[in-house]
């Protein structure tokens, strides 16, 4: 009888996983040939390839394709080619593309009610209410707490000279990361740079550090989404702690914005204002007018965004700065450049950082826009398809619920819009205006209605942090740099590199 009732079982998860394989043989797209169970997401599921390294070799194999078809377990899914096709979907018809299918069972994750991971009409209300959280104005009233943290990375950087010259830049990026958002995210003085074990630094790890348990959590999503709905992934220590602090604060802030200008005050003030108020891009009235919808951002809410302002602020920024780091290490000529830039702009100001000097700091801008290009920090961009869409240059038609990725990584590195893509040259950004390079094959931010809400705010103080060591210091090989970096086949969302960016610090000589 056991034998019988597991063979029945076996056959039904089969029959359930391969149900749509024929998918796009049926829309005459071309696809890779999926697996029983797992599609042609094997190694993605296991942890043996991070989802960017798949999704770009899958680009590279079809030259001649606009789009190339997928299956993440029994889910199909189409991996764009075509700008032009990837323009439309992130922005002229966002209205059939507007979550990211991402979402959690936010009742059992509540962290998870946060802007990243928020779909349809909640997304909405979420981004038109934290928009204004990032003017300029509320970045320049920001940036004396970014020039603290730059100080004490400088004082790091001579006791790492101190000690003989080798770190670990992506550590040492990542400690001014975490110190930046307890500072203008929390008003919290950290001391993650001067203290490598700190508790926020060891929280910080901790929501990327994925056990196999969290693997075969996240394969069981994709393949039977149903179980979202009473399975849990984050550790919910890591969600009691957090939420401890942010009560704390609010409490010492009286619920209230402290005159601080950090992102809990901005947060508190916005969450001050009311009901969000705003249309539906998920309902319709009979007149086909959008239906009204309104939301109370509660605690749990505003907590949730501060959970994503500190998570992805630190990884993001971390990545991209000690890339940009590791690439000037083995381009120096580039890096001289860079340097100059940096002692001239901050002659004018007399050597004091500050948002005017960030701005003027057009070649520094340049080397981190194209460590960005060569490895973004979101390698693909993920969609959903919400209803019934045609492709208009392809003429095909998909249904609700095909998931859509858009593969950053490849489309940055290919040699059909950048040329000899390998080589770091920060003069491909130099005199361009924002349209001479297409920004929809362009997009360490994302584009569109959803790129990231922070991308100013992110890049200002990875500038700043960039700006602070390259002027005092010089980045050099050590003898455990490695020219190619391997990536954490683990993450899938936000990239993460193995074994950090071992550099060599050395005291500039002016």
């Amino acid at each position: 009888m056991l034998l019988i009732l597991t063979i029945l079982i076996l056959i039904f998860i089969y029959l359930y996983t391969t149900r749509n394989y024929d998918y796009w043989k049926k829309r005459n797209i071309k696809y890779e040939t999926p697996l029983p169970i797992f599609g042609n997401h094997f190694k993605t599921f296991f942890g043996i390839k991070g989802l960017a390294e798949v999704s770009t070799g899958i680009y590279n194999k079809y030259p001649e394709e606009k789009v190339v078809g997928y299956f993440r377990g029994p889910t199909p899914e189409l991996i764009i080619r075509d700008p032009d096709i990837v323009r439309d979907i992130l922005s002229v018809d966002f209205a059939y593309f507007h979550s990211r299918g991402l979402s959690r069972n936010t009742k059992l994750e509540p962290l998870f009610k946060n802007i990243f991971h928020a779909d349809g009409d909640f997304w909405k209300l979420l981004r038109q209410r934290l928009t204004p959280a990032f003017t300029t104005s509320k970045l320049k009233n920001m940036f004396p707490l970014i020039v603290k943290c730059t100080e004490k990375l400088e004082h790091v950087g001579k006791e790492i000279i101190a000690a003989g010259g080798e770190c670990d830049v992506r550590e040492l990026m990542a400690r001014f990361s975490t110190e930046f958002i307890g500072s203008c995210g929390f008003g919290i003085e950290m001391d993650t740079i001067n203290n490598e074990n700190s508790f926020f630094r060891k929280l910080g790890k901790k929501i990327f550090n994925h056990s196999l348990r969290d693997v075969f959590l996240f394969m069981l999503f994709d393949i039977f989404p149903g179980t979202k709905k009473f399975i849990r992934i984050s550790d919910k220590n890591l969600e009691k702690t957090f939420t401890s602090i942010m009560m704390k604060i609010f409490e010492q802030r009286n619920f209230k914005p402290s005159g601080r200008n950090d992102f809990v005050d901005l947060v508190l003030d916005l969450a001050g204002k009311g009901k969000i108020v705003g249309d539906s891009i998920e309902h319709r009235n009979p007149d086909g007018s959008p239906k009204q919808i309104e939301l109370e951002m509660d605690l749990s809410c505003l907590i949730a965004q501060i959970f994503v302002f500190f998570g992805a602020g630190f990884e993001t920024s971390s990545s991209s700065t000690s890339y940009t780091l590791h690439e000037l290490a083995f381009n120096i000529d580039v890096q001289e450049k860079v340097q100059d830039e940096i002692d001239r702009v901050l002659l004018k100001y007399n050597n004091r950082l500050c948002y005017e000097a960030v701005a003027e700091m057009t070649y520094l801008e340049m080397a981190f826009k194209e460590a960005m290009r060569i490895l973004p920090p979101v390698g693909n961009l993920n969609r959903i398809c919400a209803n019934e869409y045609t492709i208009s240059k392809l003429g095909v038609t998909i249904d609700p619920g095909v998931k859509i990725l858009i593969p950053t990584q490849a489309l940055q590195n290919d040699p059909l819009y950048f040329e000899n893509p390998q080589v770091f040259d920060p003069e491909r950004f130099a005199n361009i205006s924002t349209n001479e390079i297409n920004k929809y094959v362009y997009m360490p931010f994302g584009e569109g209605p959803r790129a990231c809400i922070g991308a100013r705010l992110g890049q200002m103080q990875s500038l700043a942090g960039l700006a602070a060591v390259l002027h005092k210091f010089s980045v050099v090989p050590s003898e455990k740099s490695k020219r190619k970096l391997i990536m954490n086949p683990r993450l899938n969302v936000i990239q993460g590199v193995l074994d950090g960016i071992p550099l060599k610090l050395e005291l500039r000589k002016k």
